[in-house]
C-alpha cells in the first residue's frame, strides 16, 4: 500500500471517512475500512485522529463549514434578505439530490445520547443554522422574523429528508416556490398592517 505524505494525511483520511459515512452511516463504518479507503496505516490514522469519535467530530465540523459556504453563496448571489432566504432554499435544493441528506442530521439520528460529542456538535450546528436564518429574517419586513426563519428551516429540512427519495429534483422546484410564498406571506403581513401594499 502506497503511503501518503503526512501533510495531506489528515484531509485524505477525512475525505475517505466522509465518503464512507455519507454512503453507509457512521456506525456501519469501522476504522479499518477508513484506513483501507484512505490508503494510510493505522498509526497514521490514530496520530491524526486519536479515536473514531474525534474523526466523527471533524467530519461533522467540516459538514457544518459546508453549510456556511452554502449560506454565503446564497447571500452573494442576490441582494435582499428576502431573496437570500429563497436563494438559500434553491441552492440546498440543487445540492441534495443524489445524497443521503444532511450529514449532521443523519449522524444526529445515529447518536441519540446527548452526552456523545457527535450529538453535541450536531445540536450546536442546528442552533447556529436557525440563528443564521433568524438574522436574515430580521433584515426583512417580517413582523415575526423567527417564525419566517423557522418556516424556511422546515422547507430546508424537507429537502434534506427527501434527498434520497423519489422525485428529489422535483422537490427542489416545489421547495423554492414554497419559500417564495412563505417569504411573500410573512413580509406582506407587516406591509398590510401599516397600510402599505
Amino acid at each position: 500500500m502506497a503511503r501518503i505524505p503526512v501533510s495531506s494525511a489528515r484531509e485524505r483520511i477525512l475525505d475517505a471517512a466522509a465518503d464512507l459515512f455519507d454512503r453507509y452511516g457512521v456506525h456501519a463504518v469501522g476504522m479499518q475500512r477508513i484506513i483501507d479507503e484512505a490508503g494510510c496505516g493505522k498509526n497514521l490514522l490514530y496520530r491524526e485522529f486519536s479515536s473514531k469519535d474525534e474523526l466523527v467530530v471533524a467530519y461533522l465540523r467540516r459538514a457544518a463549514r459546508g453549510w456556511d459556504i452554502t449560506l454565503e453563496a446564497a447571500r452573494a448571489t442576490v441582494a435582499t434578505p428576502q431573496r437570500q432566504l429563497v436563494e438559500l432554499v434553491r441552492v440546498v435544493g440543487e445540492r441534495v439530490p443524489g445524497t443521503r441528506g444532511c450529514p449532521l442530521r443523519n449522524t444526529y439520528a445515529e447518536f441519540p445520547d446527548r452526552d456523545h460529542p457527535a450529538h453535541q456538535v450536531a445540536l450546536e450546528h442546528f442552533g447556529a443554522v436557525r440563528e443564521q436564518l433568524c438574522e436574515l429574517a430580521r433584515q426583512t419586513s417580517a413582523p415575526a422574523p423567527e417564525r419566517l426563519a423557522d418556516r424556511i428551516l422546515l422547507i430546508i429540512n424537507g429537502l434534506y429528508i427527501n434527498a434520497s427519495g423519489v422525485g428529489a429534483e422535483e422537490s427542489a422546484a416545489i421547495a423554492v416556490q414554497l419559500a417564495q410564498d412563505v417569504v411573500r406571506g410573512e413580509t406582506a403581513a407587516k406591509a398590510s398592517r401599516s397600510g402599505v401594499s
